[in-house]
């Protein structure tokens, strides 16, 4: 199986680079993780919504160009359904099963996606009513996945 996270914006943060780091490495014995950076776009605090939906829609052009016709896309929303950590690992599982080899998860920026990325997204996936900043979900997101891991390897650590 092949996960991919395809993210808005670059990990300035040594302790988030550190993190990411580590959870691609306890993930690389169940999954091949490959992180695809796309550039954000500046955003004017307090913009006029035409401006906000230029930067949504320029990072979405952006996102669209890593998504495969093939893959089965979870785009992460604040609005959109929530799970717990082993329905996450069972929803995972079942893609899996029913053949689904290659996922991509995709992390908004700033303002989020635009609808060209919610529209193409074939699982709507929100892990809390907080926002967190982009880069810290990206962490979130890889803890998550290798949680979901051992839930479905029947492995120790999930409690």
């Amino acid at each position: 199986m092949k996960i991919d996270i395809i993210c808005v914006g670059k990990l300035k943060e040594k302790y988030l680079k550190d993190a990411v780091g580590e959870y691609l490495k306890r993930l690389s014995s169940y999954s091949k993780v490959q992180i695809h950076e796309v550039p954000d776009e500046k955003t004017k605090e307090g913009g006029s919504e035409s401006e906000n939906d230029r930067v949504l829609m320029t990072e979405a052009e952006r996102i669209l160009k890593y998504i495969d016709e093939d893959a089965c896309v979870i785009t992460l929303e604040i609005n959109a359904k929530q799970q717990s950590s082993e329905e996450f690992a069972q929803s995972l599982n079942d893609l899996f099963i029913s053949g689904k080899s290659h996922i991509q998860f995709v992390i908004g920026g700033s303002l989020g996606l635009h609808q060209t990325v919610t529209k193409r997204g074939d699982v709507h996936l929100s892990f809390s009513k907080f926002t967190f900043p982009h880069q810290l979900m990206r962490v979130i997101l890889l803890e998550q996945i290798y949680r979901a891991m051992k839930i479905i390897k029947n492995e120790p650590y999930h409690k």
